[in-house]
């Protein structure tokens, strides 16, 4: 559910108003190890606020569900740190969301990363639970994330077709031009017509170039 939505309710602790929680919606993109990457600038209150204190809380749900309460959502607990790394996370961060390249050629603009320490899973009414977050961990996340790149031009080049009957198969989406832009250990993120569709997987890859590929020739 976190791998499949693109923003949620970000709240940190007030530096000016003493610890109050403070709300703010932040787009956001899972990184191959479950933590949670964002793109704010250092004007932002959100961003002075973890830099005074980086403890922080996202929540997403399903935005294209019109029925909040009955439909499943996700809370990170976590602690918000600057991404060293930002050209690498940028390259990720930029597939999934090409209109933020102007903020980030910005100086004032940077990628930080939350790391969850607890997460909160409803998934309706009387279905609540805490993850177990030994569960959330993926162990084949550095494998993903140095064969990613490739694998995803092998995929536009030689799966198009495979992509767009899963699009028409699961979404019910007819699309000729299709891309590739994000893969992981439980699926796939395909664009098309400006918007993103997540394809999960039926079970979780653990062999990024021989288990993901057959994930997509049984999809079809």
């Amino acid at each position: 559910m976190l791998r499949a939505h693109r923003y949620g309710a970000l709240s940190t602790l007030s530096k000016k108003f003493d610890g109050y929680p403070f709300g703010s919606i932040t787009p956001y993109l899972v990184d191959h190890d479950g933590s949670l990457l964002i793109l704010i600038s250092t004007l932002a209150e959100h961003t002075k606020n973890i830099g005074h204190d980086p403890r922080v809380s996202l929540i997403t749900h399903d935005q294209r569900d019109p029925h909040i309460q009955t439909q499943g959502r996700v809370t990170v607990v976590g602690n918000a740190q600057l991404e060293l790394d930002r050209e690498q996370a940028g390259l990720r961060y930029l597939r999934y969301f090409p209109d933020a390249k102007t903020y980030f050629a910005m100086h004032d603009f940077s990628i930080y990363r939350i790391r969850p320490i607890a997460i909160r899973h409803i998934g309706g009414f009387g279905k609540i639970h805490w993850v177990n977050m030994e569960n959330y961990v993926v162990a084949e996340a550095l494998a993903f994330a140095k064969q990613e790149e490739i694998l995803l031009s092998e995929i536009n080049t030689q799966r198009q077709a495979v992509l767009r009957q899963l699009l028409q198969q699961r979404h019910g989406v007819d699309a000729a031009d299709v891309q590739a832009i994000g893969l992981d250990c439980d699926g796939l993120e395909v664009r098309c017509d400006e918007q993103v569709w997540r394809l999960d997987f039926p079970e979780a890859a653990t062999n990024p170039a021989q288990d993901a590929m057959a994930s997509l020739k049984k999809g079809s």
